[in-house]
This record gives structure tokens, sequence and C-alpha cells, in this order.
């Protein structure tokens, strides 16, 4: 791990002494988890915009085979 520093306000510092206290966790490991789940949020809203943006890439190709024909042939076998 590497060691990080941060700035807290009172009413931060406050909040996150009583839930260690509530929850016996340390400081540390709170504001790890919390930029953990924050990473998450971030990564999924973007992973989410990539999706949105690859939607319908392939509508104007006609370099692939036809699906339908495929399945039939497919069918055909079985």
């Amino acid at each position: 791990m590497i060691r990080s520093q941060i700035y807290l306000t009172e009413d931060e510092r406050s909040s996150l002494k009583l839930i260690c206290e509530e929850t016996g966790r340390t400081q540390s490991d709170l504001i790890r988890e919390a930029i953990d789940s924050f990473i998450s949020k971030i990564n999924k809203k973007n992973n989410n915009k990539k999706r949105q943006k690859a939607f319908g890439i392939w509508k104007d190709r006609s370099d692939y085979p036809n699906v339908e024909e495929l399945r039939n042939e497919f069918d055909r076998n079985f």
C-alpha cells in the first residue's frame, strides 16, 4: 500500500470517528472502502457510456454472414 494524506472537515472527521467506534474498523479501512466504492461507481458509468456508444455500430456493415441463413443451416444439421 501507498501512504496518502488527506484533509477532512471537522464534521467528516467526527462522523468518521463515530463510525469507527460503532463498527470497530479503522479510519483507513473505512476511507479505502469509500474510495473503492466511488471508483466502482465511476467505472460502471464509463462502461455504460462505452456500451451505449458501441450500440448499433454493426448495423450498416455488409461484410458479415447472414445470421438467418446460419440459423437455418444450423437447424437443418440437427
